[in-house]
């Protein structure tokens, strides 16, 4: 026995027990580290998902033609998810949004100018 307490392995049998239970420990550790990471994204997305980026109060789901938006009730803010905006800009998209996208495309793209 060492002068710290742990038993030194002094035959080969000895080692690989020592071996096996420190791999066994390392696993173990992995493992509780990775459930404690899982626990911690979890509290992160109940305190984060489907709250307003703007001003923090609960969204809801909403249907807008072909697609589910996130709007605020609070602020009146109304959020995309990704790939949505592209679902909206296409050619054949009319209405107000189609209007609305316009303002944002490059002025060399406007067709008459």
């Amino acid at each position: 026995m060492t002068d710290k307490g742990v038993p030194t392995p002094s035959t080969p049998e000895d080692e690989y027990f020592v071996r096996e239970n420190a791999e066994r420990m390392r696993r173990l550790t992995l493992q509780a580290k990775k459930a404690m990471a899982a626990d911690e994204q979890k509290r992160l997305r109940d305190l984060h998902y489907m709250h307003c980026p703007k001003c923090g109060m609960e969204m809801k789901e909403m249907r807008y033609g072909k697609i589910d938006v996130d709007a605020c009730f609070a602020c009146g803010g109304v959020f995309l998810d990704k790939g949505e905006i592209d679902i909206i800009a296409r050619p054949e998209q009319k209405g107000i949004m189609a209007a609305i996208l316009n303002w944002f495309k490059d002025e060399t793209h406007r067709p008459g100018k």
